[in-house]
């Protein structure tokens, strides 16, 4: 998993949104791109940016660009997150 790309991906709100849209199911391009007001290539960039960092995966149907989740990575991610804020963990120091 490429944690310093997927941390550069979480760190802008419209790439965090698109995944939030990709909760529900495979969308296209220009559904995404509906929920934004912003140029295509902009859109393009933030696609870009999710799909270096595995967190998003996409296929082609003629000319629709359609994108979903990558779960098993946002799963992996997401398990590394809590790994590390030592979640069920007494942080030293602190009563429960």
């Amino acid at each position: 998993m490429a944690t310093n790309q997927a941390f550069k991906a979480l760190a802008d709100p419209t790439r965090r949104r698109i995944l939030q849209i990709l909760r529900d199911g495979e969308k296209t391009a220009g559904q995404l791109a509906e929920s934004f007001d912003m140029t295509k290539p902009s859109m393009s960039h933030h696609f870009a940016v999710l799909k270096d960092a595995d967190l998003i995966v996409s296929r082609r149907d003629g000319q629709q660009i359609w994108y979903a989740l990558n779960t098993t990575i946002v799963q992996d991610f997401l398990a590394w997150m809590m790994d590390l804020a030592g979640e069920g963990e007494t942080p030293r120091g602190h009563a429960q």
